[in-house]
């Protein structure tokens, strides 16, 4: 006889983890089947990892302008070993984390890979290093299973990595030495962070990007002022261009790079970065054989998670963009609270924060200036920079700007954008007030702490509407 269920989650990701959580915390029987690592790719070889070599890359990069800030410090250097050892570090506690929470929530861990064989039934192929106390290979069965597979690297035809010149993600977050030169193809957030972190070490980096705009999902404006940003900590920007080929050789790769206007370029580099976007993982799952619907390598769903098979849903990176952690989280949280009949709202994607963790670092939510007034909408713009700001001129950090789309007829807030220090932090407030529906009399009349970056939010509103003091 088979195992049975009410919720079978496949994938222990952040979406799949937490909707896991949400559904035992609900009454249900849950078990969550994970064929690698718990925590997904996010947390053991995406989000957090990364974040803390950014951590390491910007502690650096302090210690070696110590004297802007009166200081001294002698002999600086780093250890790539103890700075990658950091990094896997943090990523191995935050696992036993999630291992801990599932267990708390007396949530079954299934190890292995699974495929459906009908709606309702899958089979699981055990994999190998389970964990303590985690279920094996076998036939399961549930009322309701959730799909969590995430997504993985994509990799383009003559350009696939080989983990020695041409590295993904993976292997760029775990360096056996840093390379004294690298070229990134990509620049979105994964390629910008990966070019930051390095240029930063110290490595000589080249950035190739095939559309005119690096940061191509962020508001033109902010993305001008994060390149002039990279370039002036001496990264090289190729825009609209695209690698064509590379020649591998001993320990180096030549890049056959050819730009907009035909011109060839040849670039040889240590190391390649392939961060062309990621795809979903759809494959090996049963999921055509049952009847679920998939486009352009995406599973269909409803705004709630539900396929077009009943009983099947999917969340997160392999249900589409934006790929992220905290829109699969939420999805994994608003299709549980469906399944058992509570009162649930569809995700509005228009008021999801991207976050990226570059020097300086980008944040924004809801429409760009471009995309606002492809919609029809009359709007007015606030702007603030950093220089105005005392707190970030006492930081050290008086290169941003802060800018705000609001519609001119209804003071709704539309979109925020930002580049600078700890703007990451920041973006929530406007997220909140997106939810919330503030206008913009409602911001103007809030008060802002002195002396904070978080004033800069409140001067970009008040610019939108003339009334800006500091500038």
């Amino acid at each position: 006889m088979a195992d049975s269920y009410d919720i079978i989650v496949i994938g222990g990701g952040p979406g799949g983890y937490v909707a896991a959580i949400r559904a035992a915390q609900l009454g249900f029987k849950v078990a969550v089947v994970e064929k690698s690592h718990l925590g997904g790719i996010c947390l053991n070889w995406g989000c957090i990892p990364t974040k803390a070599l950014l951590r390491s890359a910007e502690i650096y990069h302090y210690m070696e302008h110590a004297k802007d800030y009166g200081l001294s410090a002698e002999k600086i250097g780093f250890d790539a070993a103890a700075v990658v050892k950091r990094s896997r570090g943090v990523s191995a506690q935050l696992a036993g984390g999630v291992a801990f929470l599932l267990n708390k929530n007396k949530v079954d861990v299934i190890w292995g890979k699974a495929t459906f064989t009908a709606p309702g039934k899958i089979k699981v192929e055990a994999s190998q290093n389970p964990p303590k106390g985690a279920k094996g290979g076998g036939d399961y069965t549930a009322k309701h299973i959730i799909v969590a597979t995430g997504a993985r690297p994509r990799a383009l035809p003559g350009l696939e990595p080989d983990k020695k010149l041409i590295w993904t993600y993976f292997d760029a977050m775990v360096p056996e030495k840093m390379p004294k030169s690298l070229l990134v193809m990509g620049s979105g957030a994964i390629g910008i962070e990966f070019a930051s972190f390095y240029r930063t070490m110290g490595t000589e980096v080249t950035v190739v990007e095939v559309l005119p705009q690096i940061l191509p999902v962020e508001d033109e404006e902010i993305a001008a002022v994060a390149r002039k940003r990279f370039e002036k900590l001496g990264m090289k920007i190729l825009s609209g261009a695209k690698v064509t080929g590379v020649t591998k050789h001993a320990d180096s790769i030549t890049a056959h790079v050819e730009d907009s206007k035909g011109a060839k370029h040849d670039i040889t580099v240590e190391r390649m970065i392939s961060a062309v976007g990621v795809v979903g993982n759809v494959e090996g799952l049963g999921l055509e054989a049952i009847g679920v619907k998939i486009e352009r390598g995406c599973v269909v769903i409803d705004g709630y998670g539900r396929t077009n098979v009943p009983g099947v849903y999917a969340i997160g990176d392999i249900a589409g963009p934006p790929m992220l952690a905290h829109k699969a989280e939420h999805e994994g949280v608003i299709c549980v609270e469906t399944i058992k009949g509570l009162h649930t709202h569809p995700m509005d994607k228009n008021k999801i924060p991207g976050c990226t963790y570059c020097t300086p670092q980008i944040a924004s939510v809801g429409l760009t200036e471009k995309k606002a007034k492809e919609a029809g909408r009359e709007i007015k713009v606030g702007r603030f920079s950093f220089i105005g700001n005392g707190k970030a001129i006492a930081l050290g950090e008086p290169d941003g700007l802060v800018k705000t789309i609001f519609d001119a007829k209804t003071g709704e807030l539309l979109g925020a954008h930002m580049v600078g220090a700890e703007v990451t932090e920041l973006i929530q407030g406007f997220v909140v007030a997106m939810n919330l529906e503030t206008t913009e009399e409602d911001l103007i009349h809030t008060v802002f702490p002195h002396p904070t970056l978080s004033e800069m939010m409140h001067e970009s509103v008040m610019s939108a509407y003339g009334r800006a003091i500091h500038s």
